[in-house]
């Protein structure tokens, strides 16, 4: 299936590893324009080099989204290097497990801004580009435990995945008459390398592979390319008829009804 995205400009956060990098070449793969982030240089030039080499055009930019004005030099450089924004794919995040009562005001704002402010900062400053481009896609990476309780130690990580994917319905129902298509996808326990899953599974593969058994009823992980091969759906017009939709990537692992 041609999703029709040749030619498009897409942004993609926290891109030069893991479900960030795979999203790139999905996006690539179908022909767009790639603008890509990160905090640490060497590794996003090193994915930025796999990209071009599978034919992507690619502009990088290092830096911290935590910085109140890395929003608007993002979009900054995907209009100087390819003329404007048509996809914005929000994927920075982190978490910090531990009880409630021994969370601090300092936790609560620091993964707050990581996992929500950052993205809204991006989206802020690329609505305007998009208004301009005739419409977009924006999409958000969240969790099932955005969806759901992640229990005991996730207050924090529950809290802030929630949050974006209220606020992404919100900003669906505001930007749908300028046909700017907002969404977010929810993967479940994804497995890739160096990534904490992975990690898990290097140093207690027996327990894990108990724990598979009792979580994941498809009996295994997911993997990038399932989450990025629905997000390179979701960027494109093949699923214009999408926004404000939170779409569960998690081989049934998740319990939430709706």
């Amino acid at each position: 299936m041609d999703l029709g995205l040749g030619g498009k400009v897409a942004i993609v956060t926290g891109a030069s590893r893991g479900i960030g990098r795979g999203i790139a070449g999905a996006l690539g793969r179908e022909g767009a324009d790639l603008v890509i982030c990160a905090r640490g240089e060497e590794a996003l030039e090193a994915a930025a080099s796999e990209l071009r080499d599978a034919g992507s055009r690619v502009e990088t930019l290092a830096l911290d989204l935590g910085d109140a004005d890395a929003g608007e030099r993002l979009v900054a450089a995907a209009k100087a290097a390819f003329g404007g924004v048509d996809v914005v794919v929000n994927n920075v995040g982190g978490n910090r497990r531990k009880p409630f009562v021994e969370t601090t005001d300092q936790d609560w704002q620091e993964l707050f801004d990581l996992n929500v402010a950052t993205s809204f900062r991006v989206t802020r400053a690329a609505i305007p580009q998009m208004r301009e481009r005739g419409g977009g896609s924006i999409v958000f990476i969240a969790s099932i435990f955005g969806r759901e309780a992640g229990g005991p130690g996730l207050s924090i990580y529950n809290t802030t995945k929630s949050a974006m994917i209220s606020a992404a319905r919100i900003m669906a129902l505001e930007l749908a008459p300028e046909k700017i298509r907002v969404n977010s996808v929810a993967p479940g326990s994804i497995r890739f390398p160096g990534g904490s899953w992975d990690r898990r599974v290097k140093e207690n593969p027996e327990e894990m592979a108990k724990w598979v058994e009792d979580n994941l009823p498809l009996g295994r992980f997911g993997t990038v390319e399932e989450v990025a091969d629905l997000v390179a759906f979701l960027a494109s017009d093949r699923a214009s008829l999408l926004t404000g939709t939170c779409i569960p990537v998690d081989g049934s692992q998740g319990h939430s009804l709706i």
